[in-house]
């Protein structure tokens, strides 16, 4: 992988994990909870969830598999698995929420789709502004 890659993943998982980090806290906040009752556990779950996630989107994108969508299913469904995984292992740490399989799906699928809907506008874009020779990529 080439170092612009590597900065494009870094870049795309600090700016999520900080609007999310940041997000998680004004809604606690909002809802007059002043401390995060699963403590640093809960930021380093996430950072890991995040980590599988945009890991998975980022190395999707390299595939050579026509249409966009299909390598979007191809990086979607084994890393919601691991995501699945992360969390049945984390409940060996501690007890988990009674919602706590529903949320992670709905947390990473959300943001999934968030990133592919934002992939393919990026794509289409580019095939418009140089046909060609982006359009191996997209």
């Amino acid at each position: 992988m080439s170092k612009k890659k590597w900065i494009s993943i870094v870049s795309v998982y600090s700016i999520i994990y900080t609007a999310t980090t940041l997000l998680n806290s004004v809604l606690y906040l909002g809802n007059g909870i002043y401390e995060d009752p699963s403590g640093n556990w809960h930021e380093l779950d996430r950072a890991i969830i995040l980590l599988i996630g945009i890991t998975a989107f980022q190395l999707c994108t390299d595939l050579h598999v026509k249409p966009l969508i299909f390598r979007y299913i191809i990086a979607y469904l084994p890393s919601q698995l691991l995501a699945f995984v992360y969390v049945w292992f984390s409940g060996l740490r501690e007890e988990l929420a009674r919602t706590a399989y529903r949320d992670i799906w709905i947390n990473f699928t959300s943001l999934f789709i968030l990133l592919c809907i934002c992939n393919t506008i990026f794509c289409i874009c580019k095939i418009r502004v140089s046909k060609g020779s982006f359009q191996k990529r997209c």
